[in-house]
Order: C-alpha cells, then structure tokens, then sequence
C-alpha cells in the first residue's frame, strides 16, 4: 500500500503543462495544499477537481513548487522505487557509452527521472551531486540504492551551489560512502587518458558532457593550428593534439587547471612544448594575439547565473565570438559553446550570427552542438538542455 501523500490542488487550466510532460509547478499555480507537507515532502498534484495527476516533491520555499516523479500516483517511494530508477539509469547508459570510456553521467535530474541528483561516474568512484530538498529528503535511500546497484570503491559528495541555495538547503561536501578518493582519478576517454579532481575540480571533476563534441572536432583536426579557449584541464586540446593538429594553443586563467592539463598532454604522448598552455584572460589574449588559427573553440563557463544576467551574458557572448572570429584564418571552423540556462539557443544563435556579421564574415553552419546521450533530456522540459554549441565554417 502507498502512503497518504498530501495533496496540492492546482488552480483551473494549470494543470495543462503538467499533462503535457513538463516537470514543473511554480507556486503561483497552487490553489489549495492540504495537509502540511514539509520541504521535499513527496505530494499528489490534483485539478481543482480533485482529479490526481502525478506525484512529485514539495518545496513550498520555492519558486518551483513541484518537480515531478511519475504519473503513477498509486505507488510508494521506498527503496524498490529509487533502486528501480537508478538500475533504469544504468541500463541506458550500458546501451550508450563508447569502449574505451570509464566516466559517464549516470544520472541526470529531470532526464533521468530523479529531480536534482546528479550523478557522475570515474572509474570505480561516484560524485553525487543534491541540488532539491525533496532529494535531500531521500538522500539515504538513494545512497543505498547507488551502494547496491552500482557498487562503487567510493561515493564522493558535492551538493553545494546557487540550487542548493534557491531550495533552502546548506552546502555539504565529503565522503558519503565507502574509500576517499586519491588526489587525481585517472579515467579513460574514447581511449583518451585524463586526470580528474574529484574533491576541488569544476562540476564534478570534469566536463563530461563534451565528450562527443571532443570527440568530434578532435577528429577534424588534422593538420590544423587549434586555439582552445576556457582550455580548463585540456580536454579539448588532447583530443585535437592526438587528431593530429599540428599545433593546439590553450589558454586558460587558472594556474592549477594549465598544470592538470600539461599533465594531459603528456599522459597521451602530446607534447606540451609543441602545443603551449598559456594562462591568460581569454578576452585579453584574443584582443592582443596576432596569430590566426584554423579552428578556434570556445567553452567558457556560464555568464548567466540567474535570469537578470542575461543581458550582460549577451554582451560577453558577442565580444567574445567577434574576437574569436577575427583570429580565424579564411575558412576556418569556430565551436563556440554557452552553458547558461537562462540563455536560450535561439538568442545564443542571433548572439553568433552578430558577432560574425560584426566582423564582415560569412557563417556556414556546419552542426548545432550539445551533451552526450548520457546526459538525457525529458523532452517537454527544455529548461534541462543548458548546453548548447554550435560548429561553424567561416569561408570569407
């Protein structure tokens, strides 16, 4: 028997986003609660009517009021439930993730059906990420359920971030099951080696939702003289070094990502005096190099962090694709790349497609970029696609 969930009714015609996939309520489509559901407490959406429509958590403290779970009201959230959403998980991503590969997004939020957990996987170790109270509220049962279907060496917590913040709940990071991950894990990518810092690196430890754009433009870049950047630890700059660029330029600002890097480099046989790591502001070096380069990637991190950012996030996106395009030799290819949600793709296009009118050039689109499939995305819920790219050819 499932529990007696509280019950929220929603006001008339509110419940037509809900019915048609989106995972979200905001608190201005409430009516009624009833009963006295506590923050992450798991609730039954109703019509007005009383008619159920799906289950989800409860967050009364925010502006999402509820994230969906399922459209089964009629089952409980124990164990069994949260192990048969992770074992899901896990299936897909046996289907999906390339030989040669040891890291993946195993769970994504939303996509997966989990609201607010994050889970990557390094080699033998997990890093969780909580960024909802009602997966806070579960937080044990899920620890269990990853315990026993995915017997990880480790589970390394980083629930911490403006999320976090937004849902009412402290930051916490640490151990949460099993060994302390070493210093660096050393994972495998498409065959390719890198080193990743769990604890203190950006996300979770590294950007795996690239990997199939790495892999990608690492593959067209034979013979090319590469600018990556935003380079972080490299990612981008060994897959093009080991596609044969003949030179790949990385510049980046922090000290200690440009070491990991040159580490990279060397742990696939690159050299990293043939390809330079360079700390530097990128907005700097594109407005002082002289150099002109065949393909120029740009991966910044977000310039949006909330929905009043947008504007100056424009601003930035603009500057810094004019500059990147007049660094581009004649015919050269341009990645460029926002991870902001807030920036939507169809106003990240009209950003790109300005700075190259900006700079008198042509720009042919040669694919729209985004995450890898183990970074899966509920199709009525557009909100979660917060990456997205573009691959372009600029012939004049």
């Amino acid at each position: 028997m499932h529990p007696p969930y509280p019950k929220i009714l929603l006001k008339p015609g509110r419940e037509v986003t809900l019915k048609k996939g989106h995972p979200w309520i905001f608190s201005g489509a409430l009516d009624t609660v009833e009963g006295k559901p506590a923050p992450g407490d798991i609730v039954l959406a109703a019509t007005r009517a009383g008619e159920p429509l799906a289950l989800g958590f409860f967050n009364p403290e925010s502006d999402i009021a509820f994230r969906l779970l399922t459209y089964q009201t009629l089952i409980s959230a124990d164990d069994r439930f949260w192990r048969e959403r992770i074992a899901a998980a896990m299936a897909v991503r046996q289907r999906l993730i390339p030989s040669g590969t040891t890291a993946c997004r195993l769970i994504n939020a939303e996509g997966d059906g989990i609201p607010g957990l994050i889970v990557d996987r390094y080699g033998g170790f997990l890093v969780l990420s909580i960024e909802t109270a009602g997966a806070e509220k579960y937080r044990g049962m899920i620890l269990d359920a990853l315990r026993r279907e995915v017997h990880p060496e480790g589970i390394y917590e980083r629930s911490e971030g403006r999320a976090r913040q937004r849902e009412g709940l402290p930051a916490r990071s640490g151990v949460a099951f099993g060994a302390d991950p070493p210093d660096t894990v050393e994972i495998m990518e498409n065959g390719l080696a890198f080193a990743v810092d769990l604890r203190a690196g950006q996300k979770t430890g590294f950007f795996l939702d690239q990997r199939d754009s790495r892999d990608r433009i690492g593959r067209m870049s034979l013979n090319a003289a590469v600018l990556n950047c935003f380079s972080y630890t490299g990612g981008f700059s060994v897959y093009c070094a080991g596609g044969g660029a003949k030179r790949v330029v990385s510049v980046e600002t922090s000290g200690p990502a440009n070491v990991m890097a040159r580490r990279n480099l060397e742990r696939n046989g690159l050299s990293a005096q043939d390809h330079p790591v360079i700390q530097a502001d990128v907005f700097e070096f594109l407005r002082e190099t002289t150099d002109r380069f065949d393909l120029v990637i740009l991966d910044p991190p977000s310039f949006a962090k909330s929905r009043k950012d947008v504007a100056r996030a424009a601003r930035g996106y603009k500057d810094i694709n004019l500059q990147a395009i007049r660094r581009l030799s004649e015919g050269g290819f341009l990645a460029t790349f926002s991870c902001s949600n807030y920036l939507d793709e169809a106003l990240f296009e009209k950003i790109v497609l300005s700075a190259a009118r900006d700079a008198g050039r042509e720009a042919q689109m040669i694919a729209r970029l985004g995450p890898g499939p183990d970074h899966p995305v509920n199709l009525a819920h557009p909100e979660g696609r917060y990456l997205k790219g573009l691959l372009l050819r600029l012939p004049v």
